[in-house]
């Protein structure tokens, strides 16, 4: 199609839109540039002056070098693209493609809802349509958008309904296009459309806006934009479009996030400096943060200094100790608030009550919050505790909440517990009346919360953790790390927390392959309980804190709590334990591997620290002597689960040779050491033979030493080929088992993909039903104005009103009803038949029913108790259908009108009898010549009756005695004129009276101060 000027409208432009082009300056007024600026800016391409492409007057830049925006949204967008409208300027500069979720198989009225909010243009895209600047273009439904040559194509849609991304499909053609001049707005919307094109937009050094989460209609599609760390500015939608033209304004400067993503200008060393300034002036170490967290950050501190290098931006840190805190500032992760995720934190309160329940009377609760930033989760934890200690009354237990971060300011801000009044969204309002108190400006958190949480500044990833805690909550602060040093936290957090301790993490965060420490107990909110597995504390051996550099201990289980032993029990106890030193032989409780868990005994002579690092592996610290008998002891122990004794190893001494009996019992109970294994080193008699000849051996001949040699070889054959048939019988049960778990991952990963469809199906059913519900609000509240300009209407009128159902059920009336039938708002959906009224008419019920069955209104004028009548009227209630679907009963107010009538009829009367008896001949005759009124004088006079001349013609009165031209040209004259006349002398014959001369006189009466069409004619002289 051709391309319309922007100040020139098509063919097909609606009236608003020729309206409002039509409208003198209204867009020319709001552009703040130049008229002649502003009328070459409206040009065609066909119209530029030769030599060059046209330059804005402005910026000096070509007239094609407009930012193309993306307005991307889904369900609940319309609201943000309003407040977004609303608060740009008529001529922004800039062109707006508007993309989001729309139903495909109804028309969209998108468009005429957008044109109420702005001055610009509002298009549906059509294909083959050019982008010109201060346009708004609306994509239509079932239909993708792409971009080319600053050209919009429209193309049917190739994915299935549950699996279209027109966002995506959209963003990456505009990055491709326009490269740096893509700007990408995402809006409320459900899903994560719109994650991949903005990464495109990134790449080419577009601009990425997000609606502010908290204040989305449905925040996931701006969360899903904020997980990609792509997004430049995140602000409110009424806030957005102040950034966005100041944006607009700057400069077309290379953006410095090129340099940071891999451009050849990069030093391979800057970010090294970087961290390593903030080290040394703040302390804290940032080269284990994510790199795409740190390079988002740093690219906004450089996008507020305009700085494009990175080598310079290095140079600017060293120079300006201020913008090293600024940056520290910017790396701090600061999102939180009150009740994040409530889901989580009602799961987590049922988990915690029943390990409350479990704790003995005056213990310590005992909770960390690492990352706290201004303290939200930690007064949440301890609110939450609270909550959950009111409902175990018989215990006294005490709580400690550690909360603790790296931030200095969001410490001081957390101790003093002052909120805005925003937390009213997220705080319920018992709780706010129980845990907070009213201050100026917002709410404070009671000192009775404040004195149970301890606040303090802690680096995760250097000071020493807090232990024996009863939970830890560490949400959203590990994915911000990188995976190394998250894989060096998880150990250290299991090695806090207490036994059977809860964990709760983020909804994107995982064990990182540390699930035999923790048990799952919610996979969605991520919470899960330490498991009581041993484990050494060489796998924390990397931290720095002192933890780490004392040796290291063997893992023993905790003891269980019991109460305080009595004076006769710790008798005994003393008893057990002298016996066990004199009378049991020395033993070590191992594992399979040969961990030492326990030691009884006097072992030393038997086991010796390795050299090196110290361990405590029995099979290293055993005397070289016993060494692979004690090997093949523990091994088929473990395997055959039974005892295994060998007796006559030869133990060196400083007395010469030992006899030694060497026996690996396995355990399998109790439950808390099955699995075990008991390893009895016992010394045997030697008589003094056995001496001699171990003596006459130490001076060994080279057969001895082969006959050893040769029974160590053949021990280590028989070893050597039971764990090759070990491995293979191993081996073929994990190919079994591989096979087993294949198929099953195929079956789930059919059933995942099956899932994901009818999920995207799904949702994208949902976002179209949004987007009907938005369209059917707007029609809701039209056709709700509409009801209350009709209820204005007929409360302005006065009129009382009822309307009644087929079975003449109150539905609705109007407040002027009470002065009729006493109603009140909780009569409807009664009878009306059921309910007394105030007139003094019995046949209402009657006559409603005569117009339900007949459909022919009724009207009657009634009288209610007090003296006010009413005229009331019953009509069919017809639909716009022409359904009869009850009646309507109207009553208006004609009191006046009847006390009107009854004074006119009183006044009528009076006058009759004036006129009836006066001795004078008198009628009254109206404008068309009949005879209204005769007096007593005038029928005696003429010999007539009253009533039967009454409507006669008066011409026609007497046998046509009073035919008279005379007679009526004076009377018509006198209405016409308002003159009434006198003496009029007529000459007539009557049959009964023979001829008579009349003299005759007539005026016009008046009525109510203004004159009628009746005459009163009187004949003041009567002879022969």
């Amino acid at each position: 199609m051709p391309d319309t000027p922007a100040d020139q409208p098509s063919s097909d432009s609606t009236p608003e839109q020729r309206t409002l082009l039509q409208s003198e300056g209204q867009l020319l007024e709001s552009a703040e540039q130049p008229l002649a600026d502003q009328a070459l800016l409206l040009m065609d391409e066909d119209e530029l002056p030769e030599g060059g492409p046209l330059l804005g007057a402005a910026s000096g830049e070509p007239l094609d070098w407009f930012p193309v925006v993306a307005l991307c949204g889904s369900a609940g967008s319309i609201g943000a693209l309003e407040q977004f409208f609303r608060n740009l300027p008529a001529a922004p500069g800039m062109a707006f493609v508007v993309v989001v979720h729309l139903a495909a198989n109804q028309r969209s009225h998108l468009p005429e809802v957008l044109q109420r909010f702005t001055n610009m243009l509002v298009y549906e895209v059509e294909d083959g349509q050019r982008l010109r600047p201060n346009t708004v273009y609306v994509l239509p439904p079932d239909k993708d958008l792409s971009l080319l040559s600053g050209t919009l194509l429209l193309l049917p849609p190739t994915q299935a309904p549950g699996h279209r991304l027109p966002i995506d499909f959209f963003l990456q053609s505009l990055a491709k296009d326009v490269r740096e001049r893509a700007v990408a707005v995402i809006f409320s919307g459900m899903g994560s459309d719109g994650a991949l094109g903005l990464k495109m937009v990134m790449e080419n050094f577009g601009m990425i806006m997000a609606q502010e989460p908290e204040t989305a209609e449905y925040a996931a599609m701006p969360r899903a934009a904020l997980a990609t760390e792509f997004v430049d500015y995140v602000l409110p939608a009424e806030q957005l479009p102040a950034k966005l033209l100041e944006y607009a304004r700057q400069p077309p400067l290379e953006r410095p996030s090129a340099v940071l993503r891999g451009g050849d200008a990069r030093p391979a060393n800057a970010l090294q400096k970087i961290f390593l300034l903030i080290r040394t002036q703040t302390g804290h170490d940032f080269s284990l943060y994510k790199r795409n967290t740190v390079f988002r950050r740093i690219d906004r501190r450089m996008n507020a200094h305009q700085i494009r290098d990175f080598a310079q931006y290095v140079r600017f840190l060293q120079e300006t100790p201020q913008e090293v805190e600024l940056l520290f500032k910017e790396l701090l992760i600061g999102v939180t608030k009150f009740f994040r995720d409530p889901e989580a934190f009602e799961a987590l309160q049922g988990y915690l009550l029943a390990q409350l329940q479990r704790k003995p009377v005056d213990a310590v609760v005992r909770v960390w919050a690492p990352g706290c930033s201004s303290g939200e989760e930690a007064y949440t934890l301890a609110m939450l505790l609270q909550e959950c200690l009111d409902q175990l009354p018989t215990k006294c237990l005490k709580v400690q909440v550690f909360a603790t971060d790296i931030n200095p300011e969001g410490i001081d801000h957390a101790r003093a517990g002052i909120y805005p009044p925003n937390i009213e969204g997220d705080v319920s309002p018992a709780r706010l009346q129980r845990f907070f108190s009213p201050v100026e400006g917002g709410y404070q958190i009671r000192k009775e919360v404040r004195d149970v949480v301890v606040f303090a500044l802690h680096n995760i990833n250097k000071d020493a953790p807090f232990i024996k805690l009863d939970l830890l909550v560490c949400r959203n602060l590990l994915i911000y790390l990188s995976s190394e040093l998250q894989r060096n936290l998880l150990p250290v957090f299991h090695y806090a927390l207490s036994p059977d301790g809860l964990l709760l993490l983020g909804p994107s965060e995982n064990l990182m392959g540390f699930q035999t420490l923790f048990t799952p107990l919610d996979v969605k909110w991520k919470i899960s309980r330490r498991n009581n597995v041993p484990y050494s504390l060489a796998r924390i051996s990397h931290f720095p804190f002192s933890l780490t550099h004392q040796a290291a201990v063997p893992s023993i289980p905790p003891p269980v709590t019991s109460p305080a032993p009595r004076k006769e029990d710790h008798f005994v106890v003393l008893i057990q334990k002298m016996l066990l030193r004199t009378f049991a032989p020395p033993a070590v409780v191992i594992n399979s591997k040969g961990e030492i868990l326990f030691v009884n005994g006097r072992t030393g002579r038997y086991l010796e620290p390795a050299p090196g690092l110290g361990t405590m592996n029995v099979f290293d610290m055993a005397r070289e002597e016993m060494g692979f008998e004690l090997s093949g002891a523990v091994h088929r122990a473990h395997q055959q689960h039974e005892d295994v004794t060998v007796e006559g190893i030869k133990l060196r001494t400083e007395s010469g040779y030992q006899l030694i009996r060497l026996t690996v019992k396995f355990l399998d109970a109790p439950d808390a050491l099955a699995g075990l294994l008991l390893v009895v080193f016992e010394g045997m008699p030697t008589s003094k033979r056995q001496r001699r000849q171990a003596r006459a051996e130490e001076i060994l001949t080279r057969d001895s030493v082969v006959l050893a040699l040769e029974k160590e070889l053949q021990y280590t054959k028989h070893r050597l080929q039971t764990m090759v048939e070990e491995m293979r019988s191993s081996l073929e049960e994990l190919k079994s088992t591989n096979e087993e778990l294949q198929s099953a991952n195929e079956e789930l990963q059919s059933t995942n993909e099956e899932a994901v469809t009818n999920r995207e199906e799904m949702q994208t059913l949902n976002e179209e039903l949004m987007t009907l519900n938005v369209q059917y609000l707007t029609k809701t509240e039209e056709l709700s104005l509409a009801a209350n300009d009709m209820k204005n209407l007929l409360d302005a009128t006065g009129i009382a009103t009822i309307f009644l159902d087929n079975d003449m059920v109150i539905k609705r009336f109007t407040p002027s009803v009470a002065r009729i039938i006493p109603l009140l708002p909780t009569d409807i959906g009664r009878p009306i038949t059921h309910l007394t009224n105030n007139l003094r008419y019995e046949g209402l019920p009657a006559d409603v029913r005569q117009v339900l069955d007949r459909l022919v209104g009724v009207e009657t004028n009634i009288q209610t108790r007090n003296g006010e009548w009413f005229a009331m009227r019953i009509l069919p209630y017809r639909t716009l259908n022409n359904y009869i679907s009850g009646a309507v009963i109207t009553f208006i107010d004609i009191t006046a009108l009847k006390q009107l009538e009854q004074q006119l009829q009183a006044s009528t009367a009076l006058a009759e009898s004036i006129i009836e008896n006066l001795r004078e001949p008198l009628l009254v005759v109206d404008g068309a010549g009949r005879v209204l009124s005769v007096n007593r004088s005038f029928a005696q006079a003429f010999q007539v009756e009253v009533e039967q001349v009454r409507g006669q013609q008066l011409d026609q009165l007497g046998r046509g005695a009073w035919h008279q031209p005379a007679l009526a040209a004076a009377i018509r004259r006198t209405l016409d004129t308002g003159q009434g006349f006198d003496d009029l002398v007529v000459h007539t014959t009557f049959p009964e009276l023979g001829p008579r001369h009349l003299r005759l006189y007539g005026r016009q009466l008046i009525s109510g101060g203004k004159p009628t069409d009746q005459l009163l004619l009187g004949v003041s002289q009567l002879s022969e």
